[in-house]
Formats: C-alpha cells, structure tokens, sequence
C-alpha cells in the first residue's frame, strides 16, 4: 500500500484538526515576520533621538505592539504544537489497535512464511518513528515555509537591493540541502529494514538461548549479529552523517547573508539610501530566511523516516486477510463425528502435501494419526481447525462442512494440547480458566485433581492466585498438566492431542497419559505421537506417508499386516 493512499484510508480523520494546526503555525509565522519591521521603526526613533529628543511615547506605543505580536505568535505556536502532539499520537494509536486487529485477522501462512521479529518491529520500532517524526516535522515544516516565504516578501517589500542580496547568498546553499535531501532517502528506508532484521535476530536468538548455548553457537551468533549490526550501522551513520552536515551548512549559509547584508547596507546607508533600522530589520530577516532552511531541511529528514516506517507499517496492514465468516452455519451441542471427504492441501498450489485423504470418525472415537517427520500428521489438524483453507475435497463435523461454519464456530468444537504447553504471565486461575466466562472455584478445582495437580497449586505461595512469572518454576511436565486441565475446564465436544508426551519423561508420560485418558473419555480425540503407549489403545489408527493414508486400522490390526506400522 502507498503511503498517500494509507494516509487517505487511516488518517481521513484527522484533517480537519490537521488544517486547524497548519492555519496557527500560519499565523504564528507571520506575526514573528510582522516584528522586524516595527523593530526598524524603534531604531529610527531612537536614531533620530541621538541628536535631539527621543520621542518615548511613540517608542513605548510600538513597544507595546511588538510585545502583542510576539504574545500572540508564541500563543499560536503553542495551540498548533498541541493539536499536531495530539492528532500524531492519536493517529499512532489508531495503526497500533489496526495491527493487532491485523494480526488477528491474518492468515497463519502469513506467520509461517514471515519472521517475527519483524512483524515486532512494525507494532514498536516503526510506529514510534511515526508518532515522534510526524510530530517534530508538519507542525514544523508548516511554520518554517511560511516564515521563508513570508520573510521574502517582506525583505523585497523593505528594500529590493538588500533583498536580492539575502536571497542569492542563501539560494546556493538551500540548492546544496536539496540534493543531500535526496542522497538520504535511501539509506533512511534501509535504516528501518535493518533494524527491524537485528530486531528479528535478537528476538529469535534469544528465545533459543539454551539451543545456542548447548551447541555452542555463541562465537558464530555474535558474528552474524555483528554483521546485521554492522550493516544498520552504516546505513544509520550515512543517514545521520548526511542530515547531520545541513546544520553546519546552514549556519556557514545564515552567517555569510549576515556579512553579505552588513556589507551591502553599510554602502546603502553611506549613501543615504537606506536608514539603520533597515539594516536592523534585514538582520534579523536574513536570520528568519535561513532558520527555516535549516528548520525546513531537518522536517524533511523527519519526513523521511515517517514515511520510511508508514510504508512498512502500510505494507503489513495491506497483507491479505483470512476470508470473512458472514451469513455461515454455526453448530451447537455437537456430537464429534468427523469426516475427511478426499481432502487436498498444498501451501503452493503446485506442491500437494495432503492428497486423497478420506477417512470417518465416529462420536467419542479416539483417532491416531501417525508417520514419518514431514507426512502432513499436523497439516490434518491445521485443516480441521480451519487454520487453512482446503485446495479440494471437504471436511465435515456432524455433517455440516467447516467451510459453511465460521473459524470461530469451527475451533470451539475443540481443546487443544500441544507439544509446547503455552502458559502465560498471570495467576494459574486465569490460565486455567482463559476466555471462559462463568467457571467457578468447584470445576477448576476438580479439573487440577482430575490431573492430579491440585497437591501441586496449593503448594504455592498463593495458590491459583500465584502468579506464573519468572519466580515460578514450572517442569514441562507441569506445565503441560496445566492445559490439559485448562481443556477439561473448557470441555468442548473434540480434542486433539499434539505430541503432548513428546517432550517429558516415561515417568512423568504415565501420568500425562492418565490425565489424557480423563480428558479424552467420552470426546472424539485426535492424537498426533510416536510413541506406542499414547496411540496402541485408539480405536483407530491412521498411518500417514507423504501426505497419503497408505494404512488404517486398529493396533492389533496394523500389527498383523506386517507393514509400514509394523515397521516403526
């Protein structure tokens, strides 16, 4: 998405308030241009005064004026200075609530396909460059334009030969600033891309900290860190170095139309053309012309890392999103008969990794998926949560297709045990009971005993009001237990079983198993493992090879046919 067509579609909002600020910053600049020139009318004044009577009155009346023109300037600035501190930041809070809608709505491709450090960076990194960048330079910009223009006019208006003299000692310098202008735009974008792979690669490496550490990754790590940080380094320091040199140039610039003006105007005065309170005026114009040149130089730079950070944030809030679920059948109270109906799925069109695959399972069956690594065991449940989207075939839940139900319905006919069992920083109450409405003391509590967890809570500081944070040590084992009793507590009509044994000990598998069995009874299951234990008592076993069931049957069943089961 463009920046300008992402701006019309989020920030509509905000233009009328926009306009508001852009009218103060306006008026601001042009009574700070109306001040020099009652400054030259006080120098006259007293000029004059030197060789006979300064008149007070007329010099405290224009005293007075300028004080209220240099009242009404600051008062100006203040009021645009806070409309644009709080449109910027609204219109930033507003892309921040649109991502997370976004990301709610993307489709889980999008995350495998995407790093997430990245997707990280976008919500933080670019979205504070936006906030702070669009509020340091419109309001700015708007100002420093029309205070260049109006001191031109002004200057001119003054005198034409002053004038032109300011004007062409500045032209050749503001020409300079353009063209670094246009050198930084580029190493401004990559500035943002950067950071957000060294944003990625810390987000990824220290999540797999003990992975790095047990195989001794660390020496090769900190080399491809240092590169990344090398490299935004030398984007960040070009971009930096280029806007940091216009500072410089800009005084050398503003400096020399003082030496220029002084030079000019002494001869103008020799030769009684001008008087002193125009040298005086021009002085502080010539300050007024150059100002905003540099003011104007440091909003673009600004600009620049704004719309760098819009366009990646614009970019993400254009992705495509999963297909809306309106007007679709809902299923309540289901019974769990599941059916796969010659189900094709391929995550490109060309490379099929589910192909043919049909299969029945009846209400409180329990239905073992196993084969090789890369089979497409996972890719089945992804599909019957609806997390993707079929290429062919249908699968149906009591006889109604989950494409005609929405996600939402879809995922509510089932709990979810995982090989990683996800516990998250708040009291073991609310993981147990997460996004469930109307759950009391009594279920939670019988659910932890089901699993034989309950001895465990209480013996925490607080109970299952503890809060599992870092001060907290959970085993996997433990954790584990934690969702299969946060299922038994949501107790919907399926389960399906993920490896949820593969990562714990034979001891502490037995009990896992126990706890399964509890959960499973009565419930259409779904189990996904290697080992025997968890699969040899399922009423039917589906043997999975290359995303094809080349076998199916019972334990008993496979074993007899002396095949690929057999076999592993």
């Amino acid at each position: 998405m463009k920046v300008i067509d992402g701006i019309k579609k989020y920030g509509s909002e905000y233009i009328k308030p926009l306009i508001i600020a852009i009218v103060f910053a306006m008026a601001g600049s042009i009574f700070t241009i109306v001040g020099p020139s009652q400054l030259s009318k006080i120098t006259d004044l007293i000029s004059k005064g030197l060789f006979g009577k300064i008149d007070l009155t007329k010099v405290m009346h224009i005293v007075i004026i300028l004080t209220a023109i240099y009242v009404a300037a600051a008062v100006l600035s203040y009021g645009q200075g806070y409309i644009m501190a709080t449109i910027t930041q609204r219109f930033t809070q507003k892309l921040r609530t649109k991502i997370t809608e976004k990301i709610n709505n993307l489709p889980l491709q999008y995350f495998d396909t995407h790093n997430e450090g990245d997707t990280l960076s976008r919500v933080t990194n670019d979205l504070d460059t936006v906030g702070q960048s669009l509020n340091q330079s419109l309001g700015l910009l708007v100002s420093a334009v029309t205070l260049l223009l109006g001191s031109i006019v002004m200057m001119f208006t003054t005198n034409i030969k002053l004038g032109t003299t300011a004007v062409l000692s500045v032209l050749v310098g503001f020409a300079l600033t353009i063209l670094l202008i246009s050198k930084s735009q580029r190493y401004i974008y990559n500035q943002q891309n950067k950071l957000a792979d060294v944003s990625g690669y810390l987000e990824e490496i220290y999540a797999g900290h003990d992975v790095v550490k047990t195989y001794n990754y660390t020496n090769q790590a900190k080399q491809e860190f240092t590169q990344l940080n090398d490299d935004l380094q030398t984007n960040v320091w070009k971009s930096q170095f280029l806007s940091g040199i216009m500072q410089p140039l800009m005084n050398f610039i503003g400096n020399f139309g003082y030496v220029m003006v002084s030079v000019v105007g002494a001869v103008l005065v020799l030769k009684g053309q001008i008087s002193i309170g125009v040298i005086v005026a021009f002085m502080i114009y010539v300050r007024l012309f150059t100002q905003p040149l540099s003011q104007i130089t440091q909003a673009f730079t600004s600009l620049q890392s704004a719309q760098a950070a819009m366009k990646r944030v614009f970019n993400f809030l254009g992705e495509a999103e999963v297909e809306a679920d309106a007007d679709k059948q809902t299923l309540s109270g289901a019974k769990g008969n599941v059916k796969f109906d010659n189900v094709e799925f391929g995550y490109l069109l060309d490379q099929k990794i589910i192909k043919n695959f049909s299969m029945k399972a009846k209400a409180g069956q329990k239905v073992a998926i196993v084969g090789p690594t890369g089979s497409g065991k996972t890719t089945t449940v992804n599909l019957l949560m609806r997390f993707y989207d079929l290429n062919g075939g249908k699968i149906t839940i009591d006889g109604v297709d989950i494409k005609d139900m929405p996600r939402s319905n879809v995922r509510n006919q089932f709990d979810m045990v995982l090989q990683e069992a996800w516990i998250f920083e708040d009291t073991v109450r609310n993981n147990l009971v997460y996004n469930q409405k109307n759950i009391s003391d009594e279920q939670i509590k019988a659910a932890t005993k089901a699993v034989d967890l309950d001895h465990f809570i209480e013996t925490l500081p607080n109970g299952y009001d503890t809060v599992l944070d870092d001060s907290v040590s959970l085993s996997v084992g433990q954790k584990q237990l934690l969702t299969i009793a946060r299922a038994l507590i949501r107790n919907a009509p399926m389960l399906i079983l993920d490896e949820a044994t593969s990562s714990v000990d034979t001891r502490t598998e037995e009990q896992i198993q126990k706890a399964m069995d509890v959960l499973m009874k009565g419930r259409t299951s779904f189990v996904i493992a290697h080992r025997l234990s968890t699969i040899k008592n399922a009423d039917l076993i589906l043997v999975v090879k290359d995303g094809e069931i080349i076998e199916r049957g019972t334990h008993k069943e496979l074993m007899a046919q002396n095949g690929f089961y057999t076999n592993m």
